[in-house]
């Protein structure tokens, strides 16, 4: 199992890992919809957006990662290089994740959370801040089983929905 950065290598497993979300998830797919329409141009935006290169207004850099056993995309992992807007400090954090539906319940969401806490360390983050939906159990042992010190309960602005604010030191 690794973090790996998606690649056209990846285009089947990643249009499994779509089709899994649209089946059992599909309030979350659209997020990986882009995905399906062009698979290059795709890839090519998650590295712009690592680069910082053609970032919407509002976004900031963010480095996009793939938890991949044995050719299978078991999650998504976005670590965002700062949170140096309204948004990000109070409810999206540093780093956001998703597992594949059928992948849930076995652990790997804090394998690749323990993964990218690496990376975000090597990206000059010490400690990073991790949210999830109040009521989002699975998603806030994960943040747990690494570290997270819960610090608080917001209401988030964007999505207006109690949010779980975790902070988690960073090391390589």
């Amino acid at each position: 199992m690794e973090l790996v950065v998606l690649s056209s290598e990846l285009e089947s497993a990643f249009a499994d890992f779509y089709h899994d979300f649209i089946k059992h998830d599909p309030e979350n797919a659209d997020f990986y919809a882009r995905g399906t329409e062009n698979f290059a141009d795709y890839v090519r935006q998650l590295q712009d957006e690592e680069e910082g290169i053609n970032l919407p207004d509002g976004y900031v850099p963010c480095s996009h990662l793939w938890l991949v056993e044995n050719a299978v995309i078991l999650g998504a992992i976005r670590i965002r290089h700062h949170i140096e807007n309204d948004f990000l400090s109070l409810e999206g954090g540093h780093i956001g994740y998703d597992v594949a539906p059928s992948a849930r319940g076995r652990g790997n969401g804090k394998v690749m959370l323990k993964l990218a806490l690496s990376k975000a360390c090597e990206l000059g983050i010490r400690k990073a801040l991790i949210t999830a939906d109040e009521d989002n159990i699975a998603s806030r042992k994960v943040i747990e089983s690494n570290g997270g010190i819960f610090e608080s309960v917001v209401m988030g602005k964007v999505f207006p929905e109690p949010i779980a604010r975790y902070w988690v030191s960073c090391e390589l």
